[in-house]
């Protein structure tokens, strides 16, 4: 009977592609962190798909800092029912996430280290593959090439980036030429 509701509920979720976890963190540098809250969302929706509730992944997404504990939460405990092996704690990813965006006021160039604020996802984005993987209700799809939408995100990132260290460029040498007179 259980297993009967379980590929009735299952039939709704579309499609899961999974992305290795070095491709994640090159997506999430390459796009200043953009890509994690792309992963934000479509982490909500296959909670939404999952769970056959009236959740607004998008907005969630949106307000993301409100719910992100939660996310983890619900991430962990799915893995922990497919018997993932590994623990972590929502609460102190959440405050080291907050904490590490919190330096993009720092001035620049150390801002930029808020861009590693992706780094707080990695065990959830990992737990959540496992748990996808390990559960046979879900179809999912190893994705071992970039899709269009990605090249598409690493070749605006990649121009985004290099505008971004050549301000810094020119911005360094115009100090130099300051301090040499």
């Amino acid at each position: 009977m259980l297993e009967e509701k379980l590929s009735i509920t299952n039939q709704n979720i579309e499609p899961q592609y999974i992305i290795s976890l070095n491709k994640f963190i090159f997506l999430s540098v390459i796009t200043f962190g953009l890509y994690s809250i792309w992963w934000f969302y479509k982490a909500w929706r296959f909670f939404q798909e999952k769970e056959n509730t009236d959740i607004m992944p998008a907005m969630r997404t949106i307000f993301g800092i409100f719910f992100l504990i939660r996310l983890f939460s619900k991430i962990i405990d799915f893995a922990k029912a497919m018997n993932y092996q590994k623990n972590y704690s929502p609460n102190l990813l959440f405050i080291g996430y907050l904490l590490t965006i919190l330096l993009s006021y720092l001035p620049e160039p150390y801002g930029l280290i808020s861009i590693s604020g992706f780094g707080w996802f990695i065990k959830p984005f990992k737990a959540l593959n496992y748990a996808k993987l390990n559960d046979s209700g879900y179809e999912v799809i190893l994705q071992d090439r970039f899709n269009t939408r990605q090249i598409f995100l690493i070749v605006v990132g990649s121009i985004w980036w290099l505008l971004i260290l050549a301000s810094i460029a020119i911005i360094l040498s115009q100090q130099n030429e300051y301090i040499a007179y």
